[in-house]
């Protein structure tokens, strides 16, 4: 399976951000801690008056993304409670991960079309 790069969206509840840095922080520590050689890339952008972010996450394969979704499944409560959350994820999942994606879901996958 090849790369995967994630692009999740986050457009924020009033008074949340500080709530959703806090947490952001945490999750960054268990990237580095646990997902070594898996989790490629995971930056955070914020816009100018920070009531929006991005994230930014690249993953080696389908597999790393999964230990990655199991590795923040114990945040993900708290995060979704701080903003509305929308994403794509771009590359060629493996029929596990497309199937847990679904229809009308918050993450829109996008399958490689042109590469360099």
């Amino acid at each position: 399976m090849s790369e995967l790069m994630g692009i999740a969206r986050f457009k924020f509840h009033d008074g949340k951000v500080e709530e959703f840095k806090r947490l952001s922080a945490e999750c960054l520590e268990v990237v580095l801690a646990k997902e070594t050689g898996a989790t490629l890339q995971y930056d955070t952008y914020f816009n100018a008056d920070e009531s929006e972010a991005i994230v930014i996450e690249r993953f080696r394969d389908s597999e790393a993304l999964i230990e990655h979704g199991n590795n923040m499944a114990p945040f993900m409560e708290r995060i979704l409670a701080t903003a509305t959350v929308y994403g794509e994820l771009l590359g060629d999942p493996s029929p596990a991960i497309r199937a847990n994606l679904g229809d009308g879901g918050p993450v829109t996958l996008f399958t490689p079309y042109q590469r360099m």
